[in-house]
């Protein structure tokens, strides 16, 4: 039996991307008139049918929603993802996760695969590759299509959708206050690169409370991830990148944006024989697992992640059974609460 032809197979066999593919389905203005041809022949030879997914959700609803988170590494998206489940679940939804590893393809693979009319909506998380390439025609032919979008912790201005944040910037200026306040006078920060509005987000407020102490911006103190490598790799460059950061500059506080990079900036701290908190003090994003079992147990930013999805299916839920015509323009945005959690990582301002 001839296996059914989706966006991937069609990708592969004309050596292109699956963005290629969609977008030449759709008569997008970005492909050449060339590669249109190409795509529609192939789709044509092998009876290849777009998923018709208006039609799918206008007949029925499925009481389904779709979730796609970047990673299932991270306790953050574990939490959001707990919260979904307990709000839609005792509103009478399942929940289907799809992952798509920080990859555009796979994002663009997952919502196609999981918008075939059993998927009432989507709740997501951008990938990294996605937010670097700036390509976001799955999500507007997605919204285009009849299905909400409800995004949360990486999202995208231009999307114009129900959104879940917390105030990054806000959050990230008391997080190095508390280390300033506790002594500290060489504060740096362990980043994402800037597409990712996130560490794009809490580098700012990074920034904006050293000019709120009055102290100077040292370049050097800014460490931002490369995260180019193939997911074997990934934990050892990122210890590498680390380590040499610390050898090279004078420090005694790091404000690290989510809670593998201060995990690891840990780890590679007490390597290089510094005493953690009297040599070095620290404070991560994300109240995670690794956070409270470190060693020492590490001062946190928390989230709240579960709120965060419990949140974004409430906002989705209510979208779907919304019989007010005037709500389609009527998008919000919330902004959860977050809490500093001290452990054992940071000095008292009285020990300081």
């Amino acid at each position: 039996m001839r296996q059914k032809p989706t966006l991937k197979i069609i990708a592969k066999e004309l050596d292109v991307s699956v963005s290629t593919v969609s977008k030449a389905l759709r008569d997008s203005k970005e492909i050449s008139d060339e590669t249109k041809e190409k795509v529609r022949a192939f789709a044509k030879l092998y009876n290849y049918k777009p998923n018709n997914i208006a039609l799918s959700l206008k007949n029925k609803k499925t009481k389904t929603l779709g979730v796609i988170i970047p990673e299932i590494v991270h306790h953050f998206f574990t939490t959001v993802i707990s919260g979904i489940e307990d709000y839609a679940n005792s509103h009478g939804y399942n929940v289907i996760v799809g992952l798509s590893n920080e990859s555009f393809d796979k994002e663009v693979i997952n919502l196609e695969m999981l918008a075939n009319g059993s998927i009432d909506g989507f709740i997501i998380s951008v990938a990294k590759e996605t937010l670097a390439l700036k390509d976001y025609h799955h999500l507007f032919e997605t919204i285009d299509q009849g299905i909400p979008i409800v995004m949360f912790d990486r999202v995208l201005d231009e999307i114009i959708c129900d959104k879940i944040v917390v105030d990054d910037i806000a959050t990230s200026r008391k997080a190095v206050q508390k280390l300033i306040d506790s002594g500290a006078k060489k504060v740096g920060i362990i980043t994402t690169e800037d597409y990712v509005s996130v560490g794009r987000l809490r580098t700012k407020g990074y920034v904006e409370a050293l000019q709120f102490n009055n102290i100077n911006l040292d370049e050097n103190l800014i460490l931002k991830i490369e995260d180019n490598n193939k997911p074997q790799d990934e934990l050892l460059h990122l210890e590498t990148q680390i380590k040499n950061y610390l050898k090279h500059n004078e420090i005694d506080a790091i404000f690290a944006v989510n809670e593998l990079y201060a995990i690891t900036a840990m780890k590679a701290a007490r390597e290089l024989g510094y005493s953690i908190p009297q040599d070095i003090q620290f404070v991560g994003f994300t109240d995670g697992v690794l956070s409270k079992h470190a060693f020492p147990p590490l001062t946190t930013v928390s989230q709240h992640g579960k709120a965060m999805g419990s949140q974004a299916a409430k906002l989705l839920i209510n979208r779907l059974e919304s019989t007010d015509e005037t709500e389609d323009e009527n998008y919000k945005t919330v902004v959860v609460e977050t809490d500093i959690i001290e452990r054992e990582t940071t000095l008292n301002s009285n020990e300081s």
